[in-house]
């Protein structure tokens, strides 16, 4: 059996209009600072900022 690892899951939510848009994973041992990404947000109807909001299990 496979291990779990160190990877979690996280939200990423538009800067502009505070929607949650996007769920990534990251390492959380190689990445301690939070995600700051340019994603689509289909809200927006632009390219925005969005950064990560919250660990989901």
């Amino acid at each position: 059996m496979a291990k779990k690892g160190s990877r979690i899951l996280v939200g990423l939510s538009c800067e502009v209009c505070k929607r949650q848009n996007y769920v990534v994973s990251k390492n959380k041992i190689n990445t301690t600072t939070s995600l700051h990404l340019k994603k689509y947000c289909n809200h927006c109807k632009k390219r925005t900022l969005h950064k990560e909001v919250k660990k989901l299990s």
